[in-house]
């Protein structure tokens, strides 16, 4: 199976993950499998302090594994020596799915649309600077020259391009 993989960019505060939760939700509701990446620029952690795999991880171990009857996941460490993985480790580790949604991770060439709001950190535009930007999502009036141009909030209307653009399938 092809990976179909798009991803959601803009700039701090541009509207990026509200976009793609409509999104899944959207795809979701289509009866298609859905799979998300979210690149993190800061450090973070989905454990907390005193549960048992934090005090797996605090001890040293590489790779946690916390399974139960609804969910698992698998939280790695990078120590010192250990690069950032790239975007295709990242999707290499993923289950079968239709789609993967990939917000942040701008200067990968994937297929992507631009987020821009008015309340965002930075104003520059992306689309020319970092690759693989062929739409733009916007809650305010923007030229985008050759691309197509959106309402942040037209959900509908980026779904069908996305689906039109990855070829996905009809459920």
């Amino acid at each position: 199976m092809t990976q179909r993989v798009f991803g959601i960019t803009g700039w701090k505060n541009s509207g990026k993950t509200t976009l793609t939760e409509r999104l899944v939700a959207a795809f979701a509701a289509r009866r298609l499998r859905v799979a998300t990446i979210k690149h993190a620029h800061h450090a973070f952690d989905i454990d907390q302090p005193g549960t048992d795999s934090f005090r797996h991880r605090a001890a040293g171990a590489t790779e946690t594994a916390l399974v139960s009857s609804r969910r698992w996941a698998l939280m790695h460490e990078l120590r010192d020596d250990e690069e950032e993985p790239l975007l295709s480790h990242m999707l290499a580790r993923l289950s079968p799915c239709d789609l993967v949604l990939v917000e942040g991770f701008k200067n990968e060439s994937h297929p992507k649309i631009e987020c821009r709001r008015l309340e965002a950190r930075d104003h520059s535009p992306l689309a020319g600077a970092v690759p693989g930007i062929i739409a733009i999502a916007a809650d305010h009036e923007v030229q985008g020259g050759a691309l197509p141009v959106f309402r942040l909030d037209d959900v509908a209307a980026i779904c069908t391009f996305i689906a039109d653009h990855l070829k996905l399938p009809a459920r």
